[in-house]
């Protein structure tokens, strides 16, 4: 394996200066857990923008190191800004995470202090409209966290059959309407493709009964979700990594993992139990730690947060 290291050009707007494009979720309770100190190396394997990055640097100087892995060409641009002032303590990858065994081993370093997954999407990916991950903003259905995956979710949403679409819909959005909104994409791209987020948006709110319609989250929420799950093999790359990545932990060693809805905390948690039962892991958490009425105020992407954490013996 040939990992492939980004050393472009760094640049800060303001030097020195904290400044995150994405807020990072749970950094206090994840630093505690972590037990960053000096002389300690760590990986994010979900490097995002650099939040939780910056923050285990500052605790791990002067001689710590953070391997940063992540998948997204714009976020590494955007964590590289913020990681410039620690210089040569970062290293940062362009890989799947599910590759970090072999990544690791590559660059002589099999064996880590920690290992932070932030499994949620990130602002940069977000606010971007040509990103297609939010319903709202208007752009293209693309959904790859990857950008040199070659399936778009347009592509995907055109090509599935009706039971393909109906199936996607209910494992990975659980969504109770699956049917109904698999029959009306079928019907509309009958007429013309569905291109665009806001043309699946409309379609998804057409479809579910108005009476049904929840107040508190949009209701093309679970269809989204669900797509973009699919498009970037998201559960099936952390029910890999649960199998392997703890063995990249020295002994003593904590993996964190921050997951958004029940689908990927329900893999975490069997994963540490059944780690547990082995006698390879101790679970630090029994349950998972979530935001505080705080952080859920003043970072409202931050609420359906849900921590786990484990020990390698």
């Amino acid at each position: 394996m040939n990992p492939e290291t980004l050393n472009g050009e760094l640049q800060n707007d303001e030097p020195g200066r904290r400044r995150f494009y994405h807020l990072p979720v749970l950094v206090e309770e994840v630093m505690a857990l972590l037990k960053c100190g000096p002389g300690k190396t760590y990986v994010d394997a979900t490097l995002g923008g650099g939040g939780h990055a910056f923050e285990i640097l500052s605790r791990t100087g002067p001689d710590g190191i953070l391997i940063g892995v992540e998948w997204d060409e714009e976020s590494i641009i955007e964590a590289k800004k913020i990681l410039l002032p620690f210089g040569d303590r970062v290293r940062i990858y362009r890989e799947n995470f599910i590759c970090l065994p072999d990544l690791l081993r590559a660059i002589n370093q099999p064996e880590v202090d920690g290992i932070l997954f932030d499994l949620g999407l990130s602002t940069i990916q977000l606010d971007r409209g040509e990103r297609g991950f939010s319903f709202q903003k208007d752009g293209p259905l693309d959904m790859r966290m990857d950008q040199r995956k070659e399936i778009t979710a347009g592509e995907l949403l055109n090509q599935l059959s009706q039971k393909e679409l109906e199936n996607t819909l209910l494992n990975y959005g659980e969504e109770r309407w699956a049917k109904r909104i698999a029959e009306a994409i079928l019907r509309e791209r009958e007429v013309n493709p569905i291109l665009t987020t806001q043309a699946l948006r409309r379609m998804v709110h057409q479809a579910i009964p108005k009476r049904f319609h929840s107040r508190k989250i949009d209701p093309a929420t679970k269809t989204f979700q669900a797509l973009r799950i699919r498009v970037n093999d998201e559960l099936e790359n952390l029910k890999k990594v649960l199998e392997t990545g703890w063995k990249c932990l020295k002994r003593g060693g904590r993996i964190c993992i921050i997951s958004f809805h029940s689908l990927e905390d329900r893999l975490v948690k069997e994963a540490f139990r059944f780690l547990e039962q082995e006698g390879v892991m101790k679970r630090i958490t029994k349950k998972p730690i979530l935001p505080s009425l705080i952080e859920k105020r003043n970072n409202p992407r931050s609420r359906s947060a849900r921590l786990r954490c484990a020990e390698r013996l």
